[in-house]
């Protein structure tokens, strides 16, 4: 696992902005623009303009505005990642959608908020993501789990992906999909913390994913680990 990133203000956070609206932009910008670790180093107003400025600028973190004239940001995160890999992405959106957010997922994306969020939270959401955290909270993350495993459609093949994992790693996955931390997993399957971490970035790397709380969407086409007994050595 990557060691969180840290800035300063002689090494600050350069953030990209795509919005369609001229007045979101610059209210943004002004925003971001007045804290020290923070410098807006490039806007777009359409997927097209984003994607031919954004790679110009080598930004930290992008700012996307969900909907989009010609297209949409969720696209342009993919997209940007793609070329991008260190690239933070954070999804900016007027709509609390769960198909948009599970979208967001797994095209990369490292934080899903909301336009009614306050000034103060959104400088802290490009801090937190620039750090290589998580920006999608708890609640809203399990309401989505929820959802995916209620639906009641016919269970499909498991995708090769999620086919090549160990009986093990399927196990942990469950258990990231549960929520749960290293820590914990270590205990349910006694492992040690550290060899669960060596699972975790195998399983990633088997699964095609780089985040983990894409892993945990994932997780929800597992049928759920059968670890109340000591597991088999």
């Amino acid at each position: 696992m990557a060691e969180p990133r840290t800035f300063t203000e002689q090494n600050p956070i350069r953030v990209f902005l795509l919005d369609d609206h001229e007045v979101v932009r610059r209210g943004i910008t002004d925003l971001l623009d007045t804290e020290p670790d923070i410098s807006v180093v490039g806007d777009a107003d359409t997927v097209e303009h984003a994607l031919a400025r954004c790679p110009a600028v080598r930004p930290d973190v992008a700012v996307l505005d969900v909907r989009l004239p010609d297209g949409d940001g969720i696209t342009v995160c993919r997209e940007l990642r793609s070329r991008l890999p260190e690239l933070a992405c954070l999804m900016l959106t007027s709509f609390d959608e769960e198909d948009a957010l599970l979208d967001a997922i797994m095209a990369g994306a490292a934080g899903y908020v909301l336009k009614q969020i306050r000034g103060s939270d959104l400088v802290s959401a490009v801090r937190t993501v620039a750090s290589g955290q998580s920006m999608l909270d708890a609640a809203t993350t399990a309401r989505l789990m929820r959802s995916l495993r209620a639906e009641p459609a016919e269970t499909p093949a498991l995708s090769p992906e999620l086919a090549s994992l160990s009986p093990r790693e399927r196990d942990i996955l469950a258990l990231i999909g549960d929520g749960l931390t290293n820590r914990e997993i270590g205990k349910r399957l006694y492992l040690s913390e550290k060899t669960i971490k060596n699972h975790i970035s195998r399983l990633l790397a088997k699964l095609g994913v780089q985040r983990r709380v894409q892993a945990a969407v994932l997780a929800s086409q597992l049928e759920q680990p059968q670890t109340g007994d000591r597991p088999a050595k």
